[in-house]
């Protein structure tokens, strides 16, 4: 899953984020298989750790890109996600791979069915964040338990990587308000960090503004730059990652 990255502002309604992951996730799908045209993600990935051969978790899956992205490369990969409705999309796609090393489940951030120290990889990409936004008393705490839950299905020496929007409309970093201090939290706790352009790239005008309009509202179509390329949405994206030297902590 994913979000805008953008507050509010007076007179602008956000789109219901909620309401697009339990109902809308086919045209969610479509929003981000158009983003990273560069594929600047995966090298960035790939430069982190090799996933050649490891058993990988993936918590907020969505309809499933960095699933897909994923299981040509792993031994498995067990993806989990709140919305069955995200899961049916990610699960079709899958299918389709012919890949068999794969398992999708529900599962919130703080609590999955999965063993202790099961994992070389616990990945999250564009989710973690939900468990951030809209408290303001309590997002610490929740943070915590989601990331001890991760460190719980990793194993010694595994690497927990997550990835979060640096800037929707962008062409250099800059953190979402809203986020700036969950991000500084995670280099307080030793997360290395980086960050790669990840552009939407849109087949025609039409597709371009009705998918920025659906997940991040009418004012970010002014962000819509032509280019060489075509039509596209700067987008930043940050990956976080830290080697977890204990095992299941």
């Amino acid at each position: 899953m994913r979000r805008s990255g953008l507050l509010p502002k007076a007179g602008y309604t956000m789109p219901d984020y909620f309401e697009i992951y339990h109902k809308h996730a086919g045209q969610y799908d479509l929003l981000v298989s158009r983003e990273d045209y560069q594929h600047n993600l995966s090298k960035a990935l790939e430069k982190i750790t090799p996933f050649t051969g490891l058993d990988v978790v993936e918590f907020g899956a969505g309809t499933g890109r960095l699933t897909c992205m994923l299981v040509p490369l792993v031994k498995t990969i067990r993806a989990f996600d709140s919305s069955q409705h995200m899961l049916d999309v990610a699960i079709a796609k899958l299918k389709r791979t012919g890949s068999e090393n794969w398992q999708v489940a529900i599962g919130d951030h703080r609590k999955i069915q999965a063993k202790n120290e099961t994992a070389d990889v616990v990945i999250s990409g564009w989710s973690i964040c939900y468990l951030v936004v809209g408290d303001e008393e309590t997002w610490q705490v929740e943070l915590s338990r989601g990331l001890a839950e991760m460190g719980r299905v990793l194993r010694k020496n595994g690497t927990l990587i997550i990835i979060e929007t640096l800037g929707t409309g962008c062409e250099t970093p800059a953190a979402p308000p809203d986020l700036k201090a969950y991000y500084t939290f995670l280099e307080v706790r030793g997360f290395l960090h980086t960050w790669v352009r990840t552009d939407y790239l849109f087949r025609d005008m039409d597709e371009a503004q009705n998918l920025t309009r659906f997940f991040f509202g009418d004012e970010m179509i002014n962000r819509i730059k032509s280019d060489e390329n075509g039509l596209i949405l700067p987008e930043c994206t940050g990956i976080w990652w830290q080697t977890n030297k204990h095992g299941g902590s």
